[in-house]
């Protein structure tokens, strides 16, 4: 499977996401996904299933070191000492010495920023994390992470899915040389049954959502983390892999709404602040 070199680790383009499979009913479905292939896994302190994902990998037979694992510490976890604390939790659960990427989950809008990310350096340090990165933060704020701080971002992760732009996003990440990594990829369900995608998986014999995924892998620079409970939607998310989109394809998709976004708690911040 084809990676990404960024910050000194290479991270697999189709990871497993891990969101809303809370407790052991996470574990034989993170079984299932490393024994097709998937070397990518993607959970959250939030997430409630940290130890269900460690036992998965434990029992998986598969060595650590072909394993890229990314977790995420809560937005009220920021200040550094909880930021500490909370990746030793992780860790603990995870039954890991350390992780391949450790991200702020979400930003809080009464951290700070600086001593948060200066944690987050250390945490990288001290070998707890091979790199770290950030989710959900606006341009404006990656731009601060990135020119001010100086920090080392492996990837920025948001949602992003054929009915959402994230031009301005990509065009910044891509001109420093950080991937994003793009959650919600099939819009919560919603790609499977748009009518544009199907007509495109009738035209290269596929499902709408493997459309959905293989247009995300299809540019430079982006990691798609689908979640899927089953084995075939497993196996069809990896199948996407195989799918090439032409510029007829390209242009249908790009045509299609691009200001839906349908991940917006209330604690998220202001998406469209001026860079």
């Amino acid at each position: 499977m084809e990676s990404i070199i960024t910050q000194g680790v290479a991270i697999p383009r189709l990871g497993f996401g891990t969101f809303r499979m809370p407790g052991g009913d996470a574990q034989p479905i993170v079984e299932s996904a490393i024994a097709l292939g998937y070397r990518h896994i993607d959970t959250a302190a939030m997430y409630e299933n940290e130890a269900a994902v460690g036992a998965a990998m434990s029992a998986s037979g598969v060595h650590r070191n072909e394993l890229f694992v990314t977790t995420k510490a809560w937005y009220d976890q920021l200040a550094p000492d909880a930021l500490r604390r909370a990746l030793d939790t992780s860790l603990g659960r995870l039954r890991l010495d350390h992780v391949d990427l450790y991200m702020i989950h979400w930003p809080s809008r009464d951290m700070d920023m600086a001593a948060t990310l200066g944690a987050l350096m250390s945490l990288r340090e001290r070998g707890l994390t091979r790199a770290i990165g950030v989710c959900n933060f606006n341009l404006q704020m990656i731009r601060r992470a990135v020119e001010e701080i100086g920090a080392p971002i492996a990837s920025v992760q948001v949602e992003y899915h054929p009915f959402l732009s994230q031009d301005r996003m990509l065009s910044y990440l891509g001109g420093n040389g950080i991937p994003l990594t793009a959650y919600a990829p099939l819009a919560q369900g919603r790609a499977a049954s748009d009518a544009t995608l199907a007509a495109l998986g009738r035209k290269h014999g596929c499902s709408a959502a493997q459309v959905a995924i293989a247009w995300l892998l299809d540019q430079e620079g982006v990691i798609v983390i689908p979640k899927a409970a089953h084995p075939e939607s497993q196996k069809s998310n990896i199948d996407a892999l195989g799918i090439r989109l032409d510029d007829e394809d390209r242009a249908a998709i790009a045509a299609l709404p691009k200001d839906q976004r349908f991940v917006r708690p209330p604690f998220a911040p202001e998406w469209d602040a001026i860079a």
